[in-house]
């Protein structure tokens, strides 16, 4: 169950999913105009006669209501506009409003500031002519009898989308001397989105959620687009605009789904979230929690591990709550095991045990756990038995082939958790495979990286694990040698990394993905040269490399809704081997504060407290005159920490 209120609840749904402002008035939100806010009416409506309705008002719940409301402002519009048509015959002083005195909206009125064209058949649902990297000269002579254009959402390379909402089913039953006598049921809905497989470019105009999104990330798609049918997903075209979803939880913990939903789901996947809105929501996280009896359990645990942290609860009821789902997700993944049935569900269950793990809970958070590799073990058996590598290896022959998304998932787990334990990947041959191949693995998508990167710490972490089983060390050096050629090749050109921001303000995921890719490069190459023997980390080179990720970070958005939290693993690396006085150690802590409370959670979290201890360790040797150092993996182990840090 997701709350009570099902209105209040799909407002504060609507507004995670977009950070654009909703205090303006629904007549503008309506209208998909910037609204100056005014009390009692804004501007625009005062200007144009129109009802200024701050407060929800009916027609804002369905669609064809909406249709009739816009309808009925379009009409009112019109007779305002004869109406000054009528009136203009006086001379206009110098101070009449620019929207008065000729065709052209302005922002002071009704115009977003943002410059557009009318589509051609733009009240048509089916209409494809519209082309958002046309731009056109608005026809002066027809502009002022006609209202401000609504937006028409068809776009180049991009799948349709269409809201649905999603119920939530609250089951309750009372047993008298053992004996089931009455069940109750509830229901509540929240709205969400999916995008349906369709051909071409048909968007129906009424879908005010994309419309909104997309809208405020007009310029992003016009310099980057996008692919929107990236992955293969598990649970593709389970959810339709017309399907109810149904999640049953029992009643006691209906706060937990609460909790999960409105404040752990937004936490997940935030580089997917950004290349595709939406997806992580409707493609992954919901499917399962509706189907996989598996990952609902694990989510409720997730779920209260974080309410615990960041409510700051204390007591034995929400330890309760975190073991028993806990112990209930454990105990059907083994007898799901042992059935050796339903392996893709079991997958799903076991990476979500793994990884939603990093999102949430403070690092001196001491209830029992299974260590993450040792789940990681069984879903590398759940993977050779889908025969995922397979598939993502066969993808090398066909470029528009899309990967299974939770071989993504594992992949990304598996190359960067190998560097936790000092192993090869599971999976390495394949990664090897793709590299010689230059074929991505999504990875990209899904954690914005560049797959090359990534395949390429991979073989790092072999390398590593040759080291510990004492490879010869010019043997060591020449493969060294060889993988920092192999990652010089994959340097960018001049100037690669840059804004992320366009100039309206949206994220330019491409961008992002540059710039989060070179951060993961330097990381690369400082992980690199500590397998070196003898290596010292106050070497010039060495805090070269480090000073240049510094610099990096700076192309990266910080703060509670920036991207330092999919950045753990190469801060963790650069900050580790930072000497005392190091501008990273300035940025680390400039951009912790500015992260907030969130930077107390996770594997964020975790890595602020390790990196403490590292440096107060390495800071005293060197004051005592050693060169010797301590590694963060010694650190980790001296805590008796077994977490993943990605």
């Amino acid at each position: 169950m997701v709350g009570t209120n099902t209105q209040t609840l799909t407002k504060a749904q609507a507004a995670k999913m977009h950070k654009r402002s909703r205090s303006g008035c629904f007549t503008c939100r309506l209208r998909r105009k910037k609204c100056d806010e005014g009390k009692s009416s804004c501007k625009a409506c005062k200007h144009l006669g129109l009802k200024c309705e701050y407060k929800r008002p009916m027609w804002w719940s369905n669609n064809e209501q909406r249709r009739q409301q816009k309808e009925v402002i379009k009409n009112i519009i019109k007779r305002t506009k004869l109406n000054e048509k009528t009136s203009q015959g006086v001379p206009m002083s110098a101070n009449t409003p620019p929207s008065l005195c000729h065709s052209l909206p302005t922002s002071d009125t009704y115009s977003d500031g943002i410059g557009c064209t009318r589509a051609p058949s733009v009240d048509s649902q089916l209409s494809l002519d519209y082309n958002f990297n046309h731009v056109g000269t608005p026809d002066l002579l027809s502009s002022s009898m006609m209202p401000p254009p609504m937006f028409a959402p068809a776009y180049p390379q991009c799948g349709q989308y269409a809201p649905y909402e999603v119920d939530i089913k609250t089951e309750t039953q009372m047993f008298v001397n053992d004996i089931p006598t009455r069940r109750d049921s509830t229901i509540s809905t929240f709205s969400t989105f999916q995008a349906p497989p369709v051909s071409g470019n048909q968007f129906p105009i009424e879908n005010w959620v994309q419309q909104d999104y997309y809208e405020s990330r007009r310029e992003s798609f016009a310099e980057e687009p996008l692919d929107f049918n990236f992955f293969d997903f598990p649970h593709a075209g389970s959810f339709s605009p017309s399907h109810q979803a149904m999640i049953q939880v029992e009643d006691c913990d209906k706060h937990l789904l609460n909790h999960f939903i409105d404040n752990v789901l937004r936490l997940i996947f935030p580089i997917l979230e950004v290349n595709q809105h939406g997806s992580a929501r409707s493609d992954v996280i919901l499917p399962a929690l509706e189907s996989n009896k598996t990952y609902l359990h694990c989510c409720m645990s997730i779920a209260a591990i974080h309410l615990k942290a960041t409510e700051r609860i204390q007591g034995e009821q929400i330890d309760n709550d975190i073991m028993r789902h806990r112990y209930a997700t454990i105990s059907e993944l083994c007898e799901a095991l042992n059935r050796d049935t339903d392996h893709q569900q079991i997958l799903e269950a076991t990476l979500g045990m793994i990884f939603f793990q990093c999102s949430v809970g403070r690092p001196d958070d001491a209830l029992p756990d299974i260590p993450w590799h040792q789940h990681f073990q069984a879903a590398t058996s759940l993977v050779h038995k889908l025969e995922l590598p397979q598939t993502l290896i066969n993808m090398n022959e066909n470029a528009h082939a899309q990967p299974p998304f939770n071989m993504t998932l594992a992949a990304w787990i598996d190359i960067l958790g190998a560097t936790m334990i000092g192993r090869a990947p599971a999976f390495s041959d394949t990664y090897r495979e793709k590299l010689i191949a230059q074929a991505p693995s999504g990875l990209n998508e899904l954690m914005g990286c560049d797959d090359h990167i990534m395949y390429l710490i991979s073989e790092i972490a072999c390398l590593e694990a040759l080291k510990m089983d004492k490879m010869e060390e010019v043997q060591l050096c020449a493969h060294i040698k060889m993988i920092g050629d192999q990652i010089s090749m994959t340097e960018p050109g001049p100037q690669a990394v840059g804004n992320a921001y366009s100039s309206t303000g949206a994220i330019r995921p491409k961008q992002l993905s540059r710039n989060m890719t070179a951060v993961f490069r330097l990381a690369a190459r400082i992980y690199l040269c500590s397998l070196v023997p003898d290596f010292d980390r106050s070497q010039p080179s060495i805090a070269n490399l480090v000073h240049a990720l510094t610099d990096a970070m700076d192309f990266i958005p910080a703060g509670p809704d920036g991207f330092d939290r999919s950045l753990v693993w190469p801060l963790l690396i650069a900050g580790s081997v930072s000497c005392g006085g190091s501008t990273f150690r300035t940025m680390f802590a400039e951009r912790t504060q500015r992260l907030g409370e969130a930077s107390d959670f996770g594997s964020f979290g975790r890595v602020k407290e390790l990196l403490k201890d590292v440096w107060r360790i390495n800071d005293d040797a060197f004051a005592r005159g050693e060169r010797q150092s301590i590694h963060w993996r010694d650190a980790m182990r001296q805590k008796n920490w077994d977490f993943l840090l990605i």
